[in-house]
C-alpha cells in the first residue's frame, strides 16, 4: 500500500507545474520517467543511461518499476530538477552547447560529465574554462581527400586571428566522437570531418569553436543583445538524409543524393555522398509569399517508372522533384521545408 502511495507521489511532484521536473533535467526530453535519487533530478531514459555509468556521482531508478521508500520521496521533494538547475548550471559560458534529446550521445555524455563528475558550472568554480580563450591547439583525425581514411594532423584556432588552421606533420563519419565542421569558403559551404579518441576532448574542441565565434559575434556586433547572437554561433542542419533527385526537365534518371536542410540560411543543399567536402548543389527556400510551396506529389504532367513517394518544391524559377525512401521520410521532409516556408 505505501508503494502505491510512493509512486502516485512521486508521479505528482514529477507532473508538477513550475518545478522543471517534466523535462529531463539533462536534455529537456519531456515526461521523464526515470529519476537520479542521489542528485534528486528526474531524467529520461537515455540519459539515465549515462547516469548509470557515473556510480560514484548518480544512482537511477524508474519512476514506475521500481521501489522508492518514503526517505527517498522526501529527497526528491527537497531537490527537483530547478534546483539541480541553479546548482550544477550557475555558470554555464554563454557559448558553451547545450545538447537537446535530439542530439548525439557524445554530446550529452560530456554535458553530463561537466555538469555532476567535474563540476565545471558551479558558481564556487572560480577556474577558467579551457574554451573560453577561443583558441585551442592540439591533434585532431581529419578525413582527406577521397574519404578513404582518416589521418592525423595537428590543427591551431585562434579566435584572434579569425582562423582554424591545420598541418600535415603530426556518426555520420563512422565515429562516435566524429565533429562536422561546416564553413563559407570564396563563396562555397565547405564540409571538414573531424574526430578524437577522446568525446572530452572533441566536445572541448566543439566549444572552443563556438567561443571563437562568440567572440567575433561580440566584437563585431557589439550592440546587439546576447541572446540574438547565442543562434547564430553555430546552427544545426533541420534535416539530413537521402533522397532521389531528376533534373530541371524532369526527364533524367533520379539520382540518390544526399540533402541537408539549413534553416538559418534558407538552403537545401545536396551532395553525391554524406562525407563531402563540397555541395553538388543547392536551392534557396523562400517565404511562401515570394512565391515557395512544397507539395507531396508530382508535378503535372509528369510521370516516373518509380512509385516512391514525391516531394514537389515550387520556387519562382522552377519546380525540384524528389523522390523518398517511403511515406514517414516524405512527411518528415515536407514538415522540415513548411518549417523554412513559413519562418520569418
Amino acid at each position: 500500500m505505501d508503494h502505491d502511495r510512493n509512486k502516485a507521489l512521486l508521479l505528482e511532484l514529477q507532473r508538477a507545474a513550475g518545478t522543471g521536473n517534466d523535462r529531463c533535467a539533462d536534455c529537456g526530453e519531456p515526461d521523464p520517467e526515470w529519476a537520479s535519487y542521489k542528485l534528486g533530478i528526474f531524467i529520461c531514459l537515455n540519459c539515465s543511461g549515462i547516469h548509470r555509468n557515473l556510480p560514484g556521482i548518480s544512482k537511477v531508478k524508474s519512476l514506475r518499476l521500481d521501489f522508492w521508500e518514503s526517505s527517498l520521496i522526501e529527497f526528491m521533494k527537497n531537490h527537483g530538477n530547478l534546483w539541480a538547475k541553479a546548482k550544477y548550471e550557475a555558470k554555464v559560458p554563454p557559448y558553451y552547447y547545450i545538447p537537446r534529446a535530439c542530439d548525439c550521445l557524445v554530446l550529452k555524455q560530456q554535458w553530463i560529465r561537466a555538469k555532476y563528475e567535474r563540476e565545471e558550472f558551479l558558481a564556487t568554480r572560480d577556474c577558467q574554462d579551457p574554451c573560453s580563450a577561443g583558441s585551442r591547439e592540439g591533434c585532431l583525425w581529419k578525413l582527406g581527400k577521397g574519404r578513404r581514411q582518416f589521418q592525423k594532423r595537428q590543427f591551431l584556432l585562434s579566435a584572434k586571428e579569425g582562423v582554424m588552421k591545420y598541418y600535415s606533420k603530426v556518426e555520420k563519419i563512422g565515429h562516435i566522437h566524429g565533429l562536422q565542421i561546416t564553413y563559407i569558403t570564396d563563396g562555397q559551404t565547405r564540409n571538414l570531418f573531424v574526430y578524437h579518441e577522446s568525446g572530452k576532448e572533441i566536445v572541448d574542441w566543439f566549444n572552443a569553436i563556438r567561443a571563437a565565434r562568440y567572440h567575433y559575434l561580440r566584437t563585431t556586433f557589439p550592440s546587439v543583445p546576447e541572446p540574438e547572437l547565442i543562434p547564430k554561433i553555430t546552427r544545426n542542419f533541420v534535416k539530413e538524409g537521402y533522397m532521389e533527385k531528376t533534373g530541371p526537365k524532369h526527364k533524367e534518371a533520379f539520382k540518390v543524393r544526399w540533402f541537408c536542410l539549413d534553416s538559418q540560411e534558407r538552403n537545401l543543399m545536396y551532395f553525391k555522398n554524406p562525407l563531402d567536402a563540397f555541395a553538388q548543389g543547392q536551392v534557396y527556400i523562400g517565404r511562401r509569399s515570394e512565391g515557395y510551396e512544397v507539395r507531396g506529389d508530382l508535378p503535372q504532367g509528369v510521370w516516373v517508372k518509380k512509385r516512391k513517394p514525391a516531394i514537389t518544391l515550387v520556387t519562382p524559377m522552377r519546380e525540384f522533384v524528389f523522390m523518398c525512401e517511403n511515406d514517414k521520410r516524405q512527411k518528415e521532409w515536407i514538415d522540415a521545408l513548411n518549417g523554412v516556408i513559413t519562418q520569418l
